[in-house]
């Protein structure tokens, strides 16, 4: 069965003091629209979680790496691997973890 949300039907969601959309939910993932304009703590949870940067600027931090995104760029964190994202300039991203994050339904 194919799953299609509108955007006029997207569930709006909270998280971390993010706000999001709750887009497209199969079986073994989950599409989500971020609104970044806060801190993200340092956390993990079981979810391989891939992005791609709409707009804005972020910092993905691990415990030993740091990385600068822009607009056009991606990234893939690994599941159960602590990460932070600090705010260079209010962001827009397009996330999908897999599988689907049972928290954010």
């Amino acid at each position: 069965m194919i799953h299609i949300v509108k955007s006029s039907e997207a569930k709006q969601r909270n998280s971390f003091g993010v706000s999001f959309d709750l887009l497209a939910i199969g079986p073994q993932s989950m599409v989500t629209k971020m609104r970044i304009d806060n801190v993200i703590p340092f956390h993990s949870h079981p979810n391989e979680q891939s992005g791609y940067i709409l707009s804005g600027r972020i910092r993905i931090l691990t415990r030993d790496s740091s990385h600068e995104l822009g607009a056009g760029d991606t990234y893939a964190i690994p599941a159960n691997v602590e990460h932070s994202i600090e705010i260079i300039e209010p962001a827009e991203e397009v996330q999908v973890f897999t599988p689907p994050r049972e928290d954010f339904r």
